[in-house]
């Protein structure tokens, strides 16, 4: 279906990209949709094959190009179909990352008993002071 054109919220339907239609209005309305880097505002935007969207959900940010508009909403393999994630992988967390234990540091292999935690709590009480 090279050329065909279709309503950019139906599109996020089909695509499994809103769960409902008027959620995929309301997403284009609210301005949460760039299609080829240019915000659109109006449900009825026509999209077509090798156009780019970039959507923002939630606190992250999708980017999808759009191979081919859909004809029902199937299947979340079906609706992957339709189009190819741009959206550039997030980097692996490694262990350096994190706070390095302090010099010395040995963790218990077990809990602290009700002694040991009593002491710990005076330790802290008098720390604050």
């Amino acid at each position: 279906m090279a050329g065909a054109e279709q309503r950019i919220d139906k599109w996020l339907f089909f695509a499994r990209v809103a769960k409902s239609r008027s959620l995929a209005q309301k997403m284009t309305q609210g301005g949460a949709v760039r299609v080829n880097r240019e915000k659109v505002v109006n449900a009825a935007k026509l999209v077509r094959p090798g156009d780019v969207l970039t959507i923002a959900v939630g606190d992250s940010v999708r980017v999808l190009k759009i191979l081919d508009p859909g004809s029902r909403r199937g299947p979340a393999p079906e609706a992957a179909t339709l189009y190819e994630d741009l959206t550039p992988k997030p980097e692996p967390v490694t262990p350096a990352a994190f706070a390095p234990e302090p010099e010395g540091y040995v963790p218990s292999p077990y809990p602290p008993n009700k002694r040991e935690r009593r002491a710990l709590d005076r330790f802290r009480r008098d720390q604050e002071d």
